[in-house]
């Protein structure tokens, strides 16, 4: 008996060890490389964007006040802009070779050659200029500007015509506080994270009518990151205060589904492929699988780092990508991740 017993002990073990290291092989995301960045002072990160082609990855320093360009084949730094004013979001336009970089101290998108990163010119917009929507279909940029830092009741959505550098309009929102703005392909309209709202607001961005407000369920605030699965009518809203990732119906706003999520996210990505978002926040990056489109789970909390709150996930490369700040003597670096099936 006492034979048996150990027998069955062992094998309960060996099982438990090996659903253990399965379970570990099967993570969604797989650290495969660091890029240490030695010289930056503590400080906020804000965004980035993908030169797939031309195996590059632009990160901005906002707090820092640089603009860092990485070669995605061999991660590492190839190239740092000093002296960017706050530079916040960014757009690459490959056939153009431009980079558009929201400069928010200088009030202003500036437009850069891509290729020797020379100056070429700015486009003027209000202060605290940030977040940024592109339409590929017109190529114009929208660029979310003014409001609290211009004291002004209202925020503006600055439409840019990137084939000319021109500033074309402005479109006015009601409230000073606007985060993430999300156009939809298939239409007119465009999401407007109404941050000091706690809503979102839907807009025809062509003729800037107001189609809807859609307010989050009370107790959760500071709703900044916002993502979108097109064709499943799916609009993925993240709060702040407390973390929760809200899950949308994109033609009605009715909420499917609130999940509790890490605080003070930043930056959301939608993998399509392989059904998950991902979401970068002070302390942890969470990975929520969609079942379905009514349907969503927490699949993994990966270990993040104090405010890691930028990221972005690159399809074509299969490669997630999150920035670490300077803090309490650490160097600053970027976390390469391989998503895993």
């Amino acid at each position: 008996m006492k034979r048996k017993h150990f027998v069955i002990l062992a094998l309960s073990i060996a099982m438990a060890l090996s659903c253990k290291a399965n379970a570990e092989d099967h993570v969604p995301l797989k650290l495969v490389a660091t890029i240490p960045l030695p010289g930056l002072h503590d400080g906020d990160f804000d965004h980035f964007a993908a030169d797939v082609d031309g195996h590059r990855l632009f990160l901005t320093g906002e707090e820092n006040n640089k603009f860092l360009v990485f070669d995605s084949s061999t991660n590492q730094l190839i190239r740092t802009l000093d002296n960017v004013a706050a530079p916040h979001s960014l757009l690459f336009r490959k056939d153009l070779k431009k980079l558009f970089i929201v400069a928010g101290d200088a009030s202003a998108v500036q437009v850069y050659d891509s290729d020797n990163y020379k100056l070429l010119g700015d486009i003027k917009v209000s202060i605290d200029a940030d977040s940024i929507a592109y339409d590929p279909a017109t190529h114009y940029l929208y660029v979310v500007n003014g409001g609290r830092e211009a004291h002004t009741p209202y925020s503006l959505i600055t439409v840019i015509d990137t084939d000319n550098s021109k500033k074309l309009r402005d479109i006015k929102i009601n409230t000073d506080h606007v985060e993430a703005i999300v156009p939809e392909k298939s239409g007119p309209r465009m999401f407007c994270n109404l941050t000091d709202k706690n809503a979102v607001l839907v807009i025809n961005r062509k003729t800037s009518a107001v189609l809807a407000t859609w307010p989050l369920p009370a107790g959760y605030k500071l709703n900044v990151a916002m993502a979108f699965d097109e064709p499943d009518h799916r609009l993925f809203v993240a709060a702040r205060k407390p973390g929760r990732l809200f899950v949308l119906n994109s033609d009605t706003g009715k909420v499917i589904a609130s999940l509790p999520a890490v605080g003070m996210v930043d930056d959301m990505s939608y993998d399509a492929k392989h059904k998950r978002i991902y979401l970068a926040g002070d302390g942890a990056l969470d990975v929520f699988e969609q079942k379905d489109p009514d349907h969503y789970a927490l699949l993994a909390k990966v270990p993040g780092a104090f405010r890691a709150k930028t990221g972005i996930f690159v399809p074509d490369l299969n490669r997630y990508y999150l920035a670490v700040p300077h803090h309490e003597n650490k160097d600053a670096e970027i976390r390469v991740y391989e998503v895993q099936p």
